[in-house]
């Protein structure tokens, strides 16, 4: 029977009193499948789509164990790390654990490129609870020995199949080598390639495999088509044509294969009355951050993103 509240999944008092702060009513199929088995430190391969409720299944039962140790971890140490592909996403999971974790006195800090170093080193001298952090990032701090991994008792890996995609295979087998060997590891994927079933063996013990949807499978309620368009300027005046037919206009992504091409399509809608921002790694990470908030608020409705 699957459970239909978060009290029944076994988490603790202090993180429902959050929860219902939260308005968090009912566990989505991911968190109810995957809290009970994380709460027993059992390895998993969670597979769902995106937008399924992945982090707060890995997070609740990772800031609950977590709440139960007393004392810091020592300088430079770390004691659960979570890897991510993106900025954007890494930013998101940590203001969510925050968020989960409010008045449990756990030590929280993300990391990534496309900002200073120096109030990154001040968070890691101190010692973390929760660490999150994208590869290319972290690697940086492994360089500079500003971070030790040698604590890590937990390895959660989010949206594993993107990070391999983005060529990150290198780095976490570096970063995985400067783990202990004895940990709790998770990895969560929305599809199951040769390579994330690969990487799963290497890293996982004895894993639970929690299927919420079918691999690869395509959000159903997302209508899909394919127009077949000759040229550059044709794309240009077929999207915009697209935004036009829009019965009831609102927030519009659309993705380039280059940064210039967002750069291009984005000043071209803006010259025809539909307000656009380019984002892409270019943009400081400042003004990325901006461009989402004025997305998602709806100031600027169409978003060109790589």
């Amino acid at each position: 029977m699957v459970s239909t509240t978060f009290r029944e999944l076994g988490l603790s008092a202090p993180i429902l009193r959050q929860l219902e702060n939260l308005e968090y009513k009912t566990p989505t199929p991911i968190q109810a499948a995957c809290i009970p088995l994380l709460l027993q430190n059992k390895d998993l391969m969670g597979l769902a789509q995106t937008g399924t409720g992945k982090t707060a299944a890995f997070a609740l039962p990772l800031i609950q164990q977590l709440s139960k140790r007393s004392g810091k971890p020592p300088g430079r140490r770390v004691r659960a790390l979570i890897l991510s592909p993106t900025r954007e996403l890494a930013a998101q999971i940590h203001e969510n654990i925050r968020a989960y974790a409010r008045g449990l006195h756990l030590s929280t800090a993300v990391i990534f490129g496309g900002v200073g170093y120096a109030s990154q080193f001040k968070e890691l001298a101190g010692g973390l609870d929760i660490l999150v952090a994208t590869p290319g990032r972290l690697i940086d701090h492994l360089e500079r020995w500003t971070v030790s991994l040698d604590g890590v008792e937990t390895l959660i890996l989010d949206e594993a199949d993107h990070m391999l995609d983005m060529g990150f295979a290198p780095a976490l087998k570096k970063i995985v080598s400067k783990i202990p060997r004895k940990r709790h590891t998770q990895m969560f994927s929305a599809t199951m390639p040769d390579n994330i079933r690969q990487l799963a063996q290497t890293l996982l013990q004895k894993p639970e495999t929690v299927r919420v949807s079918p691999p690869s499978s395509t959000a159903d309620r997302v209508e899909q088509f394919l127009c077949m368009v000759g040229s550059q300027s044709g794309k240009r005046l077929l999207t915009l044509e697209l935004l036009k037919q829009q019965e009831f206009p609102g927030r519009t992504l659309i993705f380039t294969r280059t940064r210039h091409g967002a750069d291009r399509l984005a000043s071209f809608l803006s010259g025809k009355d539909y307000p656009a921002s380019a984002i892409h790694g270019d943009k400081s990470q400042g003004r990325r951050e901006r461009m989402l908030s004025e997305f998602r608020s709806g100031e600027t409705p169409v978003l060109v993103a790589t």
